[in-house]
């Protein structure tokens, strides 16, 4: 059985979280818990509110750490909406002096979104990248989606010894990456787990990858 554990760093909604994942079989933990989050067969990264405020959380809890020390012992991540985003480069969010940093996982920068409508929140279409497994069964679904910013280029460049990222996308005023397969590296900028029953299937999608 594949254990989770959603790391508990302050970021609301872990309880939603926990439940939607529960469904797809898997055991489920909330925890801080350094050795945890390490050992366990897949990390959630949630993620509600402020960038900047979501990276000072994961810093208390060595969540930076976690992430980056999972990633490159290539052992499963899956980022989601602020989790996504905290992934790139920086976030000019609130950001009197330019930006805040991210984990830099990605290059790249969340910026708000063009839009005569902030938040983008509700349901919206996204164009799967093709050959996508985190959207296996479900690419004509919807998925709900709250934010105002968002990353809206994709600049990691491709590497010809390594499987290029699937990027996949929304719109909302204009483009912007909506989720994120890269290696063991997945992430949502919408909420699989506010999502019904398409945002179930991308989670048992991502138990089904781990396995």
């Amino acid at each position: 059985m594949t254990s989770v554990v959603i790391l508990d760093y302050g970021s609301g909604n872990v309880r939603s979280a926990q439940r939607a994942v529960e469904t797809t079989g898997a055991t489920v933990s909330i925890s801080a818990d350094f050795d945890e989050a390490m050992n366990c067969d897949a990390l959630l990264v949630p993620g509600v509110g402020a960038f900047a405020s979501c990276m000072a959380g994961l810093k208390n809890v060595r969540g930076d750490q976690i992430i980056g020390r999972r990633l490159a012992g290539s052992r499963p991540v899956l980022g989601i909406c602020v989790g996504m985003q905290v992934l790139f480069e920086k976030s000019t969010e609130h950001a009197e002096s330019g930006f805040h940093a991210g984990l830099n996982e990605w290059p790249g920068t969340v910026d708000q979104l063009t839009a005569p409508v902030l938040p983008h929140m509700g349901w919206n279409n996204v164009s799967c990248a093709p050959q996508s497994q985190m959207f296996t069964g479900i690419a004509d679904e919807r998925f709900y989606f709250v934010h105002s910013y968002a990353a809206r280029n994709w600049e990691l460049d491709p590497h010809e010894k390594l499987a290029a990222p699937k990027v996949s996308w929304s719109n909302h005023g204009e483009n912007f990456v909506a989720a994120v397969e890269n290696g063991p590296l997945w992430a949502t900028q919408f909420h699989p787990e506010k999502s019904g029953d398409a945002g179930l299937t991308l989670l048992a999608n991502w138990i089904a990858a781990i396995k």
